[in-house]
């Protein structure tokens, strides 16, 4: 049985943040404080702390694509995956890296997306035909 992560990010807008993340993306608000408030993202504790410089950023060219570096994400189920997919593109959420497959026909074939938060951190879902065998598939 998986557990639950724990991430803490930096942000520049605890306010902005706080809207992406509830609103956008439909996160449920845990507790807060004057300068961090932390989130359910889908069963893990991700909290957003007020910082006065933010990560820098850097990029890694993956399978064509230009992947930020660093970034955060959730592997999903390929139905919920299309869910959030669907849900972000009715909310005119601008993705860094458009949602497609990678690695077609190879392993750990996956749908992929990538979006930036209101500071810049950038997110990655991910969705595999069978997350147990293909995460960490290297034949």
């Amino acid at each position: 049985m998986l557990t639950p992560f724990h991430l803490a990010i930096g942000v520049s807008d605890l306010e902005a943040a706080e809207c992406f993340y509830r609103d956008v993306m439909g996160c449920p608000v845990g507790r807060r404080g004057q300068d961090w408030v932390d989130f359910n993202l889908m069963g893990h504790q991700l909290v957003c702390h007020r910082v006065p410089v933010l990560a820098q950023q850097f990029e890694n060219p993956v399978d064509g694509d230009a992947v930020p570096v660093p970034h955060f994400g959730v592997v999903l189920t390929l139905s919920d995956f299309a869910l959030l997919r669907d849900r972000l593109q009715k909310q005119g959420v601008e993705f860094v890296i458009e949602p497609t497959t990678r690695f077609v026909g190879e392993a750990g074939e996956q749908s992929i997306m990538f979006l930036r938060d209101p500071s810049g951190n950038a997110i990655e879902f991910k969705a595999f035909q069978n997350i147990e065998t293909a995460l960490f598939a290297t034949e």
